[in-house]
Parts: structure tokens; sequence; C-alpha cells
């Protein structure tokens, strides 16, 4: 479960917050007047492997400045 705390109550114990999220994992949401606006998620390097999935997956265009499709224009005419 999501713990909140209010900005007040944050700054001055910021780095104990941050501590807590780094040990248990678990996102710390900041309120402002009872308004969520920031959530603080510890740093994970799934996302970026993640992202490894896409290396090489970029279609090659041989002429990057010829239209795409040319062919389908030929048939509108």
């Amino acid at each position: 479960m999501e713990q909140t705390v209010s900005k007040s109550k944050f700054k001055p114990q910021a780095l104990e917050y941050f501590r807590q999220v780094e040990e248990s994992g678990e996102p710390l949401i900041i309120t402002d007047r009872g308004k969520p606006v920031l959530k603080i998620l510890p740093y994970s390097q799934q996302v970026f492997k993640g992202l490894g999935a896409l290396r090489d997956s970029v279609v090659k265009y041989e002429n990057p400045l010829e239209p795409v499709g040319l062919e389908d224009w030929e048939h509108l005419k």
C-alpha cells in the first residue's frame, strides 16, 4: 500500500523518507493540501532492460526522402 505524506512533513525528513522508499521498495505519495502532487519510486533497472527489446527493431529505409507507399498513389490516378 502506498504511503502518503504532506509536503510540510516531508521537507524536514526527506532523507529519512528516501531511505524508507529505498529499503521497502514501496512508493511514497507527497501531498499538497490533501491532493497528491508527487510520487517517489525506487529506481529500477528493469525499466531500462525492457527498452533493450526495441533495439534493432527500427525499419531501415534505403531512400528516406522518397515517399512511403509510392505505388499506392499510382492506384489513385
